[in-house]
């Protein structure tokens, strides 16, 4: 049976990470007979470039709302891509009365599950889950949080990891290591919070110690930061870099990257670094990638992390700790067989990361929510 799908989200060419997953989950979800459309969000007005879109939700304009609305009630079913500051209004609550309104059934992604909101934060999330018919979190963190911070019936809320591309994993087999020295790489929209300070410390302590290694940073400065501050965390980062003696090891790509950019950049790295601050993050798309590259992972223990790496695909170290990432850097490029054990790890797991994998379970998700009478569980 066909299925025309809804999709509520921003899209691209918006630059965030939601746009990016709802525009790589659009490319595999439709089987033939389907149909999709995207209700695109936007804070204003802007050209459509894609003929998926067939309506934009302005945030604050009451009309849009209304029109998006009727277009998505007349899909078969509704994916809801949800992030606090997406939606309009304070903590993006303008997107409660407009769930409400659907007749449709609605999926509803939760891109974050925080586990000490604000009492705003706390009352719009709770709302979100009471106004979904299905939740979907993309870890079994996610999950949790949901069920124990916020509470709704265990049938409601399903586990679908953030997809990747397979076709990293293909070409990731061309890093070849450079005169002994190791090639890191960070990648994603930069901001304070990534921890890149604390990488950048790293390789200056590895340094000191005789180990020599090159250290990329790839991604332009997330959008709603650089409006507020511009560039200046990306050129603390460099001074940083400078200070400590390591500005000819560390490089900065300040591009947002397409797909195949991305695919030659991570082929050639032998580490990926995730630095993070955050012990809030429950979803990680670029460890997404980077496990379905088969690459070795270091990164802090924020959420996702700690789940997905916890067999033996990476290495955890504590946040802002930059001795302990360069003790975990010295392990990946002195302690024989430690590397390519990590990737035999990340290539048993990858399979069920891949964006076809990931696309088949929403696929059948919606089939079920839409088989099933409303008030009724899968």
């Amino acid at each position: 049976m066909s299925m025309d799908y809804a999709m509520l989200s921003t899209f691209p060419p918006t630059q965030c990470g939601l746009a990016t997953f709802s525009a790589a989950l659009l490319d595999h979800l439709p089987e033939p007979g389907d149909h999709v459309g995207v209700v695109r969000v936007l804070d204003e007005p802007a050209p459509r470039n894609s003929s998926l879109v067939v309506h934009d939700l302005i945030n604050g304009s009451a009309a849009s709302a209304a029109d998006a609305v009727e277009i998505v009630n007349g899909f078969d079913v509704s994916i809801v891509q949800h992030e606090y500051g997406i939606y309009g209004g304070s903590d993006g609550q303008d997107l409660i009365p407009l769930l409400n309104a659907l007749d449709v059934p609605s999926i509803v992604v939760l891109h974050t599950v925080l586990a000490d909101p604000t009492s705003n934060q706390r009352i719009i999330l709770d709302e979100v889950i009471a106004a979904a018919d299905r939740l979907v979190t993309m870890t079994q963190t996610g999950r949790s949080r949901v069920l124990d911070i916020y509470g709704t019936s265990p049938d409601k809320v399903f586990v679908i990891p953030h997809g990747a591309a397979g076709t990293l994993a293909a070409r990731s087999s061309s890093s070849r290591r450079r005169a002994g020295r190791l090639r890191l790489l960070t990648w994603g929209l930069l901001g304070p919070g990534k921890g890149i300070e604390h990488a950048i410390e790293a390789v200056a302590l590895l340094r000191a110690s005789g180990l020599q290694m090159d250290y990329t940073v790839a991604g332009q400065t997330h959008p709603r930061v650089r409006a507020r501050t511009g560039e200046a965390y990306r050129l603390s980062l460099e001074r940083r870099a400078r200070a400590l003696g390591v500005g000819d090891s560390v490089h900065f790509d300040d591009r947002y990257l397409p797909a195949s950019t991305l695919i030659d950049l991570v082929s050639t790295a032998d580490i990926v670094l995730l630095p993070y601050d955050s012990l809030e993050q429950v979803t990680s798309g670029v460890l997404i990638e980077a496990i379905t590259a088969g690459k070795p992972v270091i990164s802090t223990r924020f959420p996702h992390a700690v789940e997905l790496l916890g067999d033996g695909a990476g290495l955890l170290v504590e946040r802002k700790d930059p001795a302990g990432i360069a003790h975990a850097l010295r392990r990946a490029l002195t302690e024989p067989g430690l590397s390519e054990q990590m990737s035999r790890h990340a290539a048993e797991i990858a399979p069920r990361l891949v964006w076809s994998a990931v696309a088949a379970s929403y696929r059948e998700l919606a089939s079920a929510l839409t088989r099933t009478p409303a008030g009724a569980t899968i």
